[in-house]
C-alpha cells in the first residue's frame, strides 16, 4: 500500500485571530474552510513547503512554527495533514487561490464550516486561542 502523502496548513496567528481560508476548488469542496498551505515536495523540508504554498496562496511571507495537534490522515488515506502554528512576516495575506479569507477568534472558530479532516486542529487551537 502507498504512504500517504505529506500535506502542511498553516495556522497563521494575528494576536488572538486565526485565518481560515474558504476552498474555491474542486467543486465537491468549494466553500468549506481550511488553512492556507499544500502538498510537500521531493527535497522540502515541511516549513519550506509551507513558505512557499503560503507565498503562492497568500502573497505573504510567514514565519513557522511549532505543531499543533497530531498527524490526520485526510483525503481518504491519501493524504497525511501536518498544521503548524505561523505568523505573518511580511506582506498582507489576499485570497490568491482561495475563495475568501477570515480571521477568527476562538469563539468564532465554529462559525464557519470545516473541512472534517481540519476539525481536530480546530479544537486544538481553541485550546491555543484560549491561552494567549
Amino acid at each position: 500500500m502507498n504512504q500517504p502523502r505529506v500535506v502542511v496548513g498553516a495556522a497563521i496567528r494575528a494576536g488572538d485571530k486565526i485565518l481560515a481560508a474558504a476552498r474555491a476548488h474542486p467543486p465537491e469542496l468549494a466553500g468549506l474552510w481550511e488553512f492556507p498551505g499544500g502538498k510537500v515536495e521531493a527535497g522540502e523540508t515541511e516549513a519550506e513547503a509551507l513558505r512557499r504554498e503560503c507565498r503562492e496562496e497568500l502573497g505573504a511571507e510567514i514565519e513557522v512554527g511549532e505543531r499543533v495537534g497530531g498527524d490526520l490522515v485526510t483525503g481518504g488515506g491519501r493524504y497525511l495533514l501536518r498544521v503548524y502554528l505561523a505568523r505573518l512576516d511580511g506582506g498582507e495575506p489576499e485570497p490568491l487561490e482561495h475563495g475568501d479569507l477570515r480571521w477568527l477568534a476562538a469563539d468564532e472558530l465554529d462559525r464557519v464550516r470545516w473541512l472534517p479532516g481540519n476539525l481536530p486542529v480546530v479544537a486544538a487551537l481553541r485550546a491555543v486561542l484560549a491561552g494567549a
